[in-house]
């Protein structure tokens, strides 16, 4: 068994996942992430991870698919002998006006964005349950708070994981296992990249995008010191959701 706690993080070969995997080992976890195709992503993640000093692995498979995540749980507590915090951090966008979304676009960021939280969560939450204590941090946005014109499937998949937070941290609570949200505002990644910056800071009371760092600042201070807090939605936002 592990002697230092570990993390699991979805989606984490770049973007906030690397970066809270990254957050994660320099507090001293040791780190499993998942990944769908970048393999020369993962392993740099891996190299960095591995240079904090902590143990980690890289486990590829597609999170939409029940299955896939099941095994994968089941090797990562073969690998690291227990889990004590979930990011379930993996997404993905399919955007479009609601009168041209394909069923196929629909499907998928349901599937992946929220349906992957409970094929991750369920096998995991047994292992927790036994241990009597478990984090669980799931990645929503904050337009799952407030809607966005072209992203019904993204808005409607991170809307669903914020009332999958407040009651799965309902259910859990007794058993000492916190279950709490983040909804990232506008944060330099892959995923904004093709978007109009200047304009989206003009609404940001901070002005200025958020980096991956700070959501994994976040993602630590839940899984660490947050030890009295569980059912929220942590707004990391620059301010915009007020």
């Amino acid at each position: 068994m592990s002697e230092n706690k570990v993390a699991l993080v979805t989606g984490a070969s770049r973007g906030i996942g690397k970066a809270c995997a990254i957050e994660l080992a320099k507090a001293g976890y040791d780190v499993a992430i998942s990944y769908a195709g970048n393999d020369e992503a993962a392993n740099n993640t891996i190299e960095e991870l591995k240079s904090l000093n902590v143990n980690a692995k890289a486990y590829k498979f597609n999170v939409a698919d029940k299955d896939a995540c099941a095994k994968a749980v089941e090797e990562v507590l073969a690998d690291f002998s227990k889990i004590d915090v979930l990011v379930n951090n993996a997404g993905i966008t399919r955007d479009g006006l609601f009168m041209r979304m394909s069923a196929e676009n629909w499907d998928a960021v349901i599937n992946t964005n929220l349906s992957s939280a409970f094929y991750m969560t369920s096998p995991i939450i047994r292992t927790m349950i036994k241990q009597r204590s478990g984090c669980i941090i799931n990645m929503s946005s904050i337009v799952g708070q407030y809607g966005n014109a072209g992203q019904a499937n993204y808005s409607a998949a991170k809307a669903g994981l914020i009332g999958f937070t407040k009651s799965l941290a309902k259910e859990l609570g007794s058993r000492n296992i916190r279950v709490n949200a983040i909804a990232p505002g506008f944060i330099q990644t892959d995923m904004t990249k093709d978007l109009d910056t200047e304009k989206m800071v003009e609404h940001i009371p901070l002005k200025r995008l958020g980096q991956p760092e700070d959501i994994a600042k976040t993602v630590k201070f839940l899984a660490e010191d947050a030890t009295y807090i569980t059912g929220q939605v942590i707004g990391v936002d620059g301010g915009l959701v007020i």
